[in-house]
């Protein structure tokens, strides 16, 4: 591995992406670290709420949201932006033309919209956070002055992350916008591990559970690992083709049809599609004008389905992350495309006629391999969070974060070992070198 890492950096192209992506990462983190003005940071570490709700939305942001900083809204603008405008691809003709008939202009255009869009909600959830944080006391001088700084700043702060993740993308390693949400979730971690230790008793119970819920992180991790690297090889064969004196084609190859075809993102999305509700449900919860219409039984059972962590928004929670895999599997996977592609070279697939029976076949088997892949997802992301509840021990890694941390990280070496295997060199997940 150290190997490697040498190797990836003797490549001029290379050494820079890897150093622009680390730069990037360190200019995210400064910006964790300043403060929103008009917010008094010793009201604020006192009267903020320590939910588990609260302790999610803070390790996405890197700790940003309980420093209140510049980057409090963290990403999940541009997530849910991005969610909002890949499902009106398909409801609006326009988009839906932009999408599958400009080409690379019209995908600009979809980009740029989600980039309004993410403005827009960046400015609505900066809007309700100001009134938040004027109820918990912790501005000096409240009123219409402090909200609209507090929208500006923190819209701000959260295009200047997209503006950051696109350009990691572009110039970078890997995915900018999971990169930077798994740099917020390992930033978090040394806080979370001396809160870990804080409520370590070093009773016998304590020891059992901390051992079980470590033995669960190990098994959670190899299986990610293991799921990762799945792939179902669907056998192609290429024609022979006579052209002048030369004999083309000929050759045998394979389709690869990874297991997690749309990797880390139905988790992303899942869970910034819930936590939306989840908050709302949160902050009505704990109004004290509001405990009256709050014994409504219906209006009980409705806030409940959204409290997070409880049984139901975990049930919908994996049902999110099966839809999604299917979801961002169709939109990036165009199995009629690779079709044509195939016929026009005159390859096939074995015992399978070109043309419409390629995509029935192709179309059944990546059917299957995505509900496993996203059963798979929604079983990590669910499991370890129902442990913590059955166990009732407040424990940082769960199945989110995980799958999140380990699948980008993944992804991002899966990314580094294309560009050493163009150059012939070695990479992270071979032992041997490359020919």
């Amino acid at each position: 591995m150290f190997q490697s890492l040498a190797n990836s950096m003797k490549i001029p192209e290379l050494r820079n992406r890897i150093l622009f992506t680390l730069g990037m990462i360190v200019v995210f983190r400064i910006g964790t670290h300043i403060p929103t003005p008009g917010v008094d940071a010793a009201m604020l570490t006192q009267n903020l709420p320590s939910s588990e709700l609260f302790s999610f939305l803070n390790m996405f942001s890197g700790g940003a949201l309980r420093r209140f900083s510049v980057f409090a809204l963290g990403i999940a603008p541009y997530i849910n932006a991005s969610i909002i405008m890949q499902l009106l691809v398909y409801v609006i003709p326009y988009l839906e033309h932009l999408a599958k008939e400009e080409g690379e202009e019209g995908r600009k255009r979809i980009s740029q919209y989600t980039r309004y869009g993410t403005v827009l909600i960046g400015a609505l959830q900066a809007f309700g956070i100001s009134f938040m944080l004027e109820r918990y006391q912790v501005v000096p001088h409240p009123g219409w002055p402090f909200k609209i700084m507090a929208v500006i700043t923190l819209t701000a702060g959260t295009a200047f992350i997209m503006w950051l993740g696109e350009q990691m993308t572009t110039h970078g390693i890997g995915n900018g916008i999971s990169i930077l949400i798994t740099a917020g979730i390992l930033a978090s971690l040394p806080e979370a591990i001396a809160h870990q230790l804080a409520l370590f008793t070093g009773s016998a119970e304590d020891v059992v559970k901390t051992i079980l819920l470590l033995i669960v992180v190990v098994v959670v991790i190899m299986a990610i690992v293991t799921v990762q690297d799945g792939v179902r090889k669907i056998p192609v064969q290429y024609a022979k083709r006579v052209v002048g004196r030369r004999v083309y084609g000929g050759q045998n190859t394979f389709i690869p049809l990874r297991v997690n075809q749309a990797g880390v993102i139905p988790v992303i999305f899942a869970s910034s599609i819930l936590l939306f509700p989840s908050m709302i449900a949160n902050w009505i919860q704990s109004l004290e004008s509001m405990q009256d219409w709050i014994k409504n039984p219906i209006v009980f059972w409705v806030l409940n389905i959204f409290h997070y962590n409880s049984y139901t928004y975990l049930f919908l929670y994996a049902v999110l992350i099966i839809f999604f895999t299917y979801f961002y599997t169709a939109i990036t996977f165009n199995i009629q495309e690779l079709s044509d592609n195939m016929k026009k070279y005159g390859g096939f697939i074995p015992g399978i006629r070109a043309g419409r029976p390629t995509v029935d076949y192709l179309e059944r088997t990546l059917s299957r391999i995505t509900l496993a892949g996203g059963i798979f997802l929604a079983v990590v992301a669910v499991i370890p969070n129902l442990l913590i509840n059955l166990m009732n021990v407040q424990f940082y890694f769960g199945g989110t974060a995980l799958l999140i941390v380990v699948g980008v990280a993944m992804d991002t070496m899966r990314q580094l070992e294309s560009h050493l295997v163009t150059r012939h060199y070695e990479g992270f997940m071979k032992k041997k070198g490359l020919r």
